[in-house]
């Protein structure tokens, strides 16, 4: 069955302006032009379609879904695969929050008893979800699949207050870290209590901390992409200082 712009829209609940857009820019392009010289969409259109919805709703840019969908060896039974995994992650994600939430309002009516951690089960599975989507795959390679999950279930048994604690070490190292740069000195004194306090902090996740991770971390800040726009969003050069401190501190410079 083919299916003009409108019927299209209309059925995928996107605009005609959307599809005749998503023909410009490459994503998605009719099956062919009719006699009448309207675009008509075929099977496969409407398949790939629904795909880059589904890349919408995950919070992918239309450059990021284009490089997707129009790499040769683009699968869509697979991406489906995909698809479905991060939404059984994100529907897990949301009923800790609801269960959560439940409990607490259980315990507001004095039904039942709740530890003032379990009040915040909800936001830590959602961090670590976050973590293991934008990173996991790089961390697992990189430190392994035991040590990243003994990482998470640190994360999750972490009280009010340690949790807490964390954030703030958080916020000193990024305040550190500002003030060393402006030595230009990696191994001056500041900048090592830089390298010292991202120890501390990483001990509050690691189950174990080791001199060759630290440093491998500290250089993967600067290898990936991602890792490194966090440390140089408010100072460009914060992830390579930040590198080069703790392969001091680590003694691997």
């Amino acid at each position: 069955m083919e299916y003009t712009v409108q019927k299209l829209a209309s059925m995928a609940g996107v605009s005609s302006r959307t599809l005749r857009y998503y023909d410009e820019i490459g994503i998605l392009k009719p099956a062919r032009i009719n006699s009448s010289g309207y675009r008509m969409y075929g099977k496969r259109e409407v398949d790939m379609l629904q795909q880059i919805l589904f890349y919408r709703e995950m919070g992918l840019s239309l450059d990021e879904i284009r490089a997707i969908v129009t790499e040769p060896g683009f699968n869509m039974a697979e991406a489906l695969s995909q698809h479905r995994r991060k939404l059984l992650e994100k529907r897990e994600q949301l009923d800790v929050l609801i269960y959560n939430v439940d409990k607490t309002i259980a315990s507001m009516k004095g039904e039942i008893s709740m530890a003032d951690k379990e009040k915040f089960e909800g936001f830590k599975k959602k961090m670590i979800d976050e973590n293991e989507e934008k990173y996991g795959k790089e961390v697992r390679e990189s430190f392994g699949e035991d040590a990243i999950n003994k990482s998470n279930a640190k994360l999750m048994g972490m009280s009010e207050e340690k949790y807490a604690e964390t954030s703030r070490l958080a916020e000193e190292i990024m305040a550190t870290l500002k003030e060393a740069i402006k030595t230009g000195d990696p191994a001056g004194e500041l900048a090592q209590k830089a390298a010292g306090l991202h120890k501390k902090w990483l001990m509050a996740y690691w189950d174990s901390y080791s001199e060759d991770a630290h440093a491998g971390l500290a250089q993967m800040y600067v290898a990936d992409e991602r890792f490194k726009a966090y440390y140089d969003k408010e100072q460009p050069g914060t992830a390579e200082f930040l590198r080069d401190a703790v392969m001091v501190f680590t003694g691997k410079a």
